[in-house]
């Protein structure tokens, strides 16, 4: 029996409530969200965006560091760990979904790390740069 409108349209609801994860379980970009948390600064949040490169990674550290420019406009450094997930092979005007934590040192300095899937201390949730349809974690 073919299930009718209303169940179709419960099942539809249902997956928006279930949202917030792509496919496979990965959280999709709330772009708006993560402005948000910029304008209340919400230091540490997991914040999932879209984000344009504005400069090619360098290596330092242990770290690959670049610069990239939210959908939303905001500026900040990416602090991707080499040692724990696998360098982005990225250049200036990629675009990339960046899943990690928000911080913002003085200055305010705004930036994201923790997007590994290895967790530790600083890092509680397991994070993951998409690019080129591969995951970097």
């Amino acid at each position: 029996m073919k299930p009718g409108p209303r169940a179709l349209a419960v099942a539809g609801f249902a997956a928006l409530l279930i949202g917030g994860s792509a496919c496979g379980g990965r959280e999709t970009p709330d772009d708006q969200g993560f402005h948000q948390d910029v304008v209340n600064g919400s230091n540490g949040a997991e914040v999932t965006f879209d984000a344009t490169v504005l400069s090619d990674p360098v290596e330092s550290s242990s770290h690959e560091r670049f610069q990239v420019r939210a959908a939303t406009g905001e500026r900040l450094e990416v602090d991707h760990n080499t040692n724990l997930a696998t360098y982005v092979p990225i250049h200036t005007g990629d675009g990339l979904i960046i899943h990690g934590q928000s911080y913002i040192d003085p200055g305010p300095r705004l930036g994201v790390h923790c997007t590994h899937a290895q967790t530790s201390s600083g890092c509680p949730n397991p994070g993951w740069i998409e690019f080129g349809n591969n995951y970097y974690e």
